[in-house]
């Protein structure tokens, strides 16, 4: 079952974030992971969330999302990430296929 990332991102040092932004599709790739938004606009209809820029990325399944989020290759742009933004992200589990 696909699985998401949903990651919340409020960029705080843009010129140390842009290298996160470069390096990181690639390592995302590896473990099948792909975008399906990343900082477009956003529209609040309800509630108060604030959201800054916010990114989805699929996954194939859970595994393959924490595989990715846990490797090695992640990690030191984690770090840059770490350095540059402030960031709230969660995993979700997709649907079953109909």
């Amino acid at each position: 079952m696909v699985a998401y990332l949903i990651a919340d991102v409020e960029i705080t040092d843009m010129a140390v974030f842009d290298e996160y932004r470069r390096e990181v599709p690639a390592t995302e790739a590896r473990f099948g992971g792909h975008y399906l938004a990343r900082g477009g606009a956003a529209r609040v209809f309800e509630g108060d969330w604030e959201p800054h820029r916010l990114v989805i990325i699929e996954f194939p399944d859970m595994a393959s999302l924490t595989a990715w989020y846990d490797s090695p290759e992640y990690a030191r742009l984690k770090e840059i990430r770490f350095r540059s933004a402030r960031t709230r992200i969660i995993a979700l589990e997709g649907v079953p296929p109909a």
